[in-house]
């Protein structure tokens, strides 16, 4: 029997989000972060996507371990979703597992999950697999690598990476050890391709650092800020210049609040004396002696920039005295809510930079040239893009062929691609199944097909209900029907086709009471075809259309 290694990209191929990869050998598979993902505009109702853990579930006895690259959101976000469904422990860095308790202690999960704190430089065995952690630079500390040692090789995953020489903190990304794999034999490279289309490389944090230090230099005004929540280095360095200029540092956002307390308690962060605040306190300053840390970088519904913009903040009014940075790139799909949140700040009269031309922000992903260096330093035999949407994938595996990977053992695949690997080469198997699970996490869980199907119809025809007074003694009708309609007609305008609809209703009736029809059942599908057909035909349009018996 060949022996085959199967890495199954379950998330994160031809899309920003959700990532997760499974790796498989024999009898073992291990599974490589679990993220969310954000919802189109046309998810309705939708918070929360996460990857389809079909594959895993059927294949759950046989899971040794969770590895977490990092602590985002699109690594981290679905943990508490999977965890639901089966126990896996789980092996990340020490910000990274603070984070996730945090999450799993809001789901109940917490005190069911093993979860092992490795260091950078680690090496640990999970079933016929070996793994390594590689330490990397990235927007948000403890970020690793992963090199795992196979019977068939060694498989290096890089997460998210950048290059960058001049780091707040932790150290440049471990080039060394990337070169010395790359001597010893890399099997296969999975690398990060988010910022694929951007030639050169990309730029230090501390650029940004530089940045604040001149938009707080002789501002009169209080100083409002928004970034990511994760991004700790971001987050230390504006505390640092709100400290030089002698102002008092306020955070909104309860993400935001849970992450400066994880990463100051665990030594990620050094916060100046005296210069944190709550809120309703820095409300008594002068505005000059003020700056607000606050969620809402995405523009995200409920989120605090958001709540100022709108007014529905209780303790922070935004004015004509107030300076708001957005200091962060608008992930793809959330520029039209971004500019949204921006349009009412100018509207309340603030000064708004987010202006890309001044360095507010710098990306955690890879530049063209920095991803060529590592696939000059691990010389793989097989490269498979991932982290990223398909054009990005593809201009990837260019790059690869570019330095050196021969054309044939590149890869470009979707979610549920099955890579497979013996000795003779690298060729696709049958796909697993993968997608997305839409989550409404108010309360209602996974939004199925149907459910996303009723709603894009409400959205788009509305909805039409059909009142049906019937006799509870003989199953007759007894009046007249009544129609109601949501977002389909304004009935004053139409008053001819209500006429007609009720027309269709009572042909509908009849025809049931001539075929001696009495199951209610039977009644309501029969009104609903006929008003769905005479709709469709007359205006082009299907409402949903709801029967309601009324029994007298």
């Amino acid at each position: 029997m060949i022996s085959k290694l199967k890495i199954i990209p379950l998330g994160g191929l031809g899309e920003i989000g959700k990532n997760m990869t499974a790796i498989e050998y024999g009898s073992d598979i291990i599974v490589i972060d679990c993220g969310m993902g954000f919802p189109d505009e046309d998810m309705y109702g939708v918070d929360i996507v996460l990857p389809d853990f079909t594959y895993l579930k059927n294949n759950a006895s046989r899971i040794r371990g969770l590895i977490l690259t990092h602590g985002h959101e699109d690594h981290i976000g679905g943990v508490p979703y999977l965890l639901r469904e089966m126990d896996i422990p789980i092996y990340t860095t020490a910000l990274t597992a603070a984070l996730v308790e945090l999450k799993l202690e809001e789901h109940d999960l917490l005190y069911n999950t093993q979860i092992f704190t490795k260091k950078t430089g680690s090496v640990f065995r999970l079933g016929c697999f070996t793994v390594e952690f590689i330490h990397v630079n990235h927007s948000i500390p403890d970020a690793v690598a992963l090199a795992i040692k196979t019977p068939l090789g060694t498989i290096i995953h890089t997460g998210d990476f950048k290059i960058d020489v001049t780091p707040i903190s932790g150290g440049m990304i471990d080039l060394v050890r990337f070169g010395e794999l790359g001597n010893e034999g890399v099997l296969a490279l999975m690398s990060d391709s988010t910022n694929v289309e951007k030639p050169g490389h990309s730029d230090s944090e501390r650029k940004v650092g530089a940045s604040f230090d001149k938009l707080f230099k002789g501002c009169d005004k209080r100083i409002i800020i928004t970034t990511f929540a994760s991004n700790v280095h971001r987050l230390q360095q504006i505390i640092d210049v709100a400290a030089k200029y002698g102002r008092k540092v306020g955070i909104t956002g309860r993400s935001m609040e849970n992450v400066l307390r994880v990463a100051t308690v665990l030594g990620y962060m050094d916060i100046p004396d005296d210069v944190m605040m709550d809120i309703e306190h820095l409300n008594k300053l002068p505005r000059d002696k003020v700056v607000i840390i606050s969620t809402g970088s995405q523009g995200e519904a409920m989120s605090a920039l958001y709540r100022m913009a709108f007014s529905e903040h209780k303790q922070i009014q935004v004015d004509a005295g107030d300076r708001v940075i957005i200091s962060a790139s608008a992930i793809p799909g959330n520029e039209t809510t971004i500019s949204r949140v921006i349009d009412e700040l100018f509207h309340k009269g603030a000064e708004v930079i987010y202006d890309r031309n001044t360095d507010l922000h710098v990306s955690g992903h890879a530049c063209q040239e920095e991803q060529k260096m590592l696939l000059a330093l691990v010389k793989p035999k097989y490269f498979i893009p991932v982290h990223g949407e398909y054009r990005m994938l593809v201009k990837h595996a260019e790059i690869g062929k570019q330095m050196g990977v021969q054309p044939k053992n590149v890869m470009v695949g979707e979610n549920g691609c099955v890579f497979e690997i013996t000795k003779k080469g690298i060729s696709k198997a049958d796909p697993v199944q993968a997608g997305a699970v839409l989550i409404d996490a108010g309360g209602t869980g996974e939004v199925g097909d149907v459910v996303m199907r009723d709603r894009h119809r409400l959205a788009e025809d509305g909805m039409i209900v059909v009142v049906l007074p019937y006799s509870s003694y003989d199953h007759m009708l007894v009046g007249t029907p009544e129609i109601v309609t949501r977002g389909f007609i304004y009935v004053k305008e139409a008053e001819e086709l209500m006429e007609e609809l009720k027309r269709v209703t009572l042909e509908s009736v009849e025809t049931c009471a001539a075929q001696h029809i009495t199951d209610w059942t039977a009644i309501k599908s029969k009104v609903k075809s006929n008003l769905s057909g005479y709709l469709f035909k007359t205006t082009r349009r299907s409402p949903m259309i709801l029967p309601v018996i009324s029994e007298i």
